[in-house]
């Protein structure tokens, strides 16, 4: 049975992880997340979550390497971490009464033989109308910084949506357990059986 190395050093990401109950260890890849000029979210995302596998083959050359990576889409235009109080407060503004998109890019590469699958995924948040108030407040509970979109949906964030609408609720905090499952099987690794 291969080894599985997550990519990433996110808490979400590993802790998502952790549901398939199997070991992993996470190891942080270094690349550069710079969007190409004219690149549109889908590609992004999957460019990405290949880059971020693929940037740990050599150290990890005998195991099942995930990558993922996410951006949001809100009025045509790719959203990222606010870093800053102030950013997030107009992200979430902008995003009350609109539909948000998130792409979520995922990739698994088999280091030994080279073999890569790599999809994207769609989730939709429908946000409700929120006051300045509400979302200051959120933000000041939750400290959602770091976060595409300013907000978790698995914590407090969820107070702010009218709907959430996709293929796996796993994709919209950062990686589609569904389809990884699927992709791992696909490599002779099934979490029921390992």
């Amino acid at each position: 049975m291969k080894s599985i190395v997550l990519a990433s050093s996110s808490p979400a990401r590993q802790s998502l992880l952790q549901k398939l109950s199997f070991p992993f260890i996470a190891v942080a890849p270094n690349i550069d997340e710079t969007a190409h000029q004219n690149e549109d979210a889908a590609s992004l995302v999957m460019r990405l979550a290949h880059a971020k596998a693929q940037a740990l083959a050599l150290d990890y050359p005998q195991h099942l390497i995930i990558g993922s990576d996410q951006v949001c889409i809100l009025n045509q235009q790719i959203v990222g971490k606010p870093h800053t109080v102030e950013r997030a407060v107009e992200q979430l503004l902008a995003a009350r009464g609109k539909r948000v998109t998130f792409y979520t890019g995922l990739s698994l590469l088999n280091s030994s033989t080279g073999n890569c699958q790599t999809c994207y995924e769609i989730f939709n948040v429908d946000f409700r109308q929120l006051t300045e108030q509400e979302i200051r407040n959120y933000i000041d509970k939750e400290q959602p910084l770091h976060c595409a979109g300013s907000f978790k949906s698995e914590g407090l964030g969820i107070t702010l949506f009218e709907q959430l609408s996709g293929k796996d609720p796993n994709t919209l905090i950062g990686l589609p357990l569904i389809t990884l499952c699927e992709m791992l099987r696909n490599e002779g690794y099934n979490p029921l059986l390992g």
